[in-house]
């Protein structure tokens, strides 16, 4: 029941880290669902040949709305694979969805409201565009048992621009989900794939969904690696400076 943001600048590995996350439940008793939202088509036919490849499809739905597709249809796509997807949960299945990328349904979303005449808010985005984000992310749950017991886990990838996490609908998103994984465009171009930045990086839910060996090896190693990441600039500083200095 989980909500776990994916951000990060484009081509920094978002949409491979949700394609592995979805490969990674075969033989788990899951149902994927990967919603494409404005991506091109040939991009897509990649994503799910990749799917296809490693036998994914037999437990992977994939909704599309591709961006030469009106802005409608953009905008109703997450919603439906998350209705799909409670189908799954009250009938006792576990769900992972992915809605590749959310920037783009608001977007949409933007372009319907302003057609529409309702009055523009920051960034030119209607007053309710918090509202778009979080009636469909909190629709995954885990449900008791009286329900079915199923539940939805999801995972929203959102796009920045120059690494600004403080973006409208960037820091929309991170207020209503569990956490998210930052993925920095600097570490992947330098060769660390996937390129998270473990200091911008957080799990609210942390610790309660480790196993107890995972806890002892990981405890500390994130502070670790983010005070070594912060110390990694200093170390530029003595290599720019001439001989005579």
């Amino acid at each position: 029941g989980q909500r776990e943001l994916v951000i990060g600048d484009r081509q920094t590995g978002k949409t491979s880290v949700a394609i592995d996350a979805i490969l990674n439940q075969k033989g788990q008793d899951m149902i994927c669902i990967y919603v494409a939202i404005g991506q091109k088509e040939s991009t897509v036919r990649t994503q799910v040949e990749t799917l296809r490849k490693h036998g994914a499809l037999d437990y992977t739905i994939v909704v599309t709305a591709s961006a030469s597709q009106p802005s409608p249809l953009l905008y109703i796509a997450p919603y439906a694979g998350v209705a799909m997807a409670e189908e799954f949960m009250y009938n006792g299945k576990h769900v992972l969805i992915v809605y590749d990328d959310l920037s783009k349904q608001a977007v949409a979303y933007r372009e319907l409201s302003l057609l529409l005449r309702r009055p523009p808010g920051r960034e030119a985005y209607p007053g309710d565009v918090f509202y778009l984000h979080s009636r469909l992310l909190e629709r995954s749950a885990k449900v008791s048992d009286d329900l079915g017991g199923g539940s939805i886990t999801a995972l929203p990838i959102i796009q920045t621009q120059a690494g600004d996490i403080s973006a409208y609908i960037a820091t929309n998103v991170i207020s209503i989900t569990d956490g998210q994984i930052f993925l920095q465009e600097n570490l992947f171009n330098s060769g660390i794939r996937p390129a998270i930045d473990a200091g911008s990086s957080v799990s609210r839910v942390g610790g309660s969904a480790q196993i107890k060996a995972m806890k002892k090896v990981a405890g500390t190693l994130r502070l670790d690696l983010a005070s070594y990441r912060e110390l990694e600039a200093f170390t530029q500083f003595g290599s720019d400076l001439d001989a005579a200095t």
